[in-house]
């Protein structure tokens, strides 16, 4: 049972965020921690310790899924989210898709976590991905409302849009890049919930799939993308994630750059000309 999503105007706020963000100090550190975590720091300062997650990784192991590289070392508690590693204990804050990449957070204290977890469960926490989508969102900017449903399938947990009720994931988005000879565009995202693959699902509800989605994609254009610009992964991309410091209320804006995977596969597409077949439903 799905009902058709609703689209609202962006207010000014969120708004004004996504077309100029404040020029809040960003602390990127430069200290390696190779006893914490094999992906690259972005930043280490004693109490927060966030990482650029490659797409594949997971942001912690599933319980008895198949082994794979997780983002930080160590035997995982589930229960308290800590991995106990070679240099100590790490609490993972959120988390990321195995196939998004992008700012992933911890901190190093049990306290901070459950303070930093408050700023999420608060909505203090400004979160900004980019995700290459299908064709071009009408209106340009604007916000998606949607009640979204678990479900299994085959052993997996899916979202859909649910019908009726009242919308739990919501979305602010404005196209950044329209590559119209491509039929696709790029959008600048701040998610204002936080629901189980938010982002795919309400694209995919409205005609605009996520490029590379294995799950709720458009499979034709997928492999027409493949070929074309030789994108073989999930365009989602964590690129901020801006929230008080715990320790003194400070303003820390942590960015993930764009991997050079997704860059070389915008610049591939920015080259398409007008009237060129691509694949797609």
């Amino acid at each position: 049972m799905e009902r058709r999503p609703r689209i609202v105007r962006v207010d000014e706020e969120v708004e004004k965020d996504l077309l100029d963000p404040p020029p809040l100090f960003s602390s990127l550190s430069a200290v390696a921690a190779p006893l914490l975590t094999r992906c690259p720091v972005l930043l280490d300062d004693g109490v927060l310790l966030a990482v650029a997650k490659p797409d594949g990784v997971l942001s912690h192991p599933n319980p008895g899924g198949a082994r794979a590289a997780c983002a930080f070392e160590g035997r995982y508690d589930p229960a308290v989210r800590r991995f106990d590693g070679p240099a100590g204990a790490i609490w993972l804050v959120h988390r990321l898709d195995q196939d998004t990449s992008g700012v992933l957070l911890a901190v190093r204290r049990e306290e901070t976590a459950a303070a930093c977890r408050a700023f999420f469960e608060q909505r203090r926490v400004r979160k900004s991905y980019l995700a290459l989508v299908r064709d071009l969102p009408r209106p340009a900017q604007g916000r998606w409302q949607d009640r979204l449903v678990k479900r299994a399938e085959k052993g997996a947990v899916r979202s859909a849009v649910g019908r009726g009720g009242t919308p739990n994931a919501e979305l602010a988005y404005r196209i950044g890049k329209n590559l119209a000879a491509a039929h696709c565009s790029l959008l600048q995202i701040v998610l204002i919930t936080g629901r189980t693959h938010q982002i795919r699902v309400q694209a995919a509800a409205r005609g605009h799939p996520v490029a590379g989605d294995r799950l709720y994609g458009d499979f034709t254009w997928n492999r027409a993308l493949r070929a074309h610009a030789d994108l073989r992964r999930l365009f989602l991309h964590a690129l901020r994630l801006e929230f008080p410091h715990p320790r003194d209320g400070a303003p820390v804006r942590i960015e993930a750059p764009l991997p050079a995977e997704l860059r070389a596969a915008l610049d591939a597409l920015g080259g398409c000309r007008e009237g060129r077949k691509f694949g797609g439903s």
